[in-house]
């Protein structure tokens, strides 16, 4: 550990430039697939603004419990099955996955087709499950 604080003395701007961008890096995966909502904005979202859900898990999973009125397009199939989202293209679109690991990956996709408003569920729907919010299986 000692070696790491003397390479970082040494090497100031290499260790300044990496710390950059590390943090630009971040600071971009973490926008690319729109801002992320919680559950409670997303509930907020849906009364208010009339936002769809868009879950982009499996199918499996989604019957097995998904949000009330939500679309299940899963994520391996969103590039070719994207055009049927175009009827919602004006309404507010939050991509919901498992845990959040695809729902970036997603909204970047559907940023990339001409989706303007597009938002990331925080935790995907295991926080909503960990909220107590409720679940419609199929």
């Amino acid at each position: 550990m000692d070696q790491v604080f003397e390479f970082i003395v040494n090497h100031a701007y290499l260790a300044g430039a990496f710390v950059l961008l590390l943090v630009l890096f971040i600071r971009n995966e973490t926008q690319r697939g729109g801002p992320a909502v919680s559950a409670q904005q997303l509930v907020d979202m849906v009364n208010r603004e009339n936002a769809l859900v868009l879950d982009v898990r499996d199918k499996k999973e989604f019957a097995n419990g998904h949000i009330v009125d939500s679309v299940n397009i899963p994520f391996s199939a969103l590039d070719s099955r994207v055009d049927e989202l175009k009827k919602f293209e004006d309404r507010p679109l939050v991509v919901a996955c498992k845990m959040g690991q695809h729902a970036g990956s997603a909204g970047t996709l559907l940023r990339k087709k001409g989706f303007a408003n597009v938002s990331r569920l925080t935790g995907g729907i295991a926080e909503w499950r960990n909220q107590n919010l409720p679940v419609v299986k199929a």
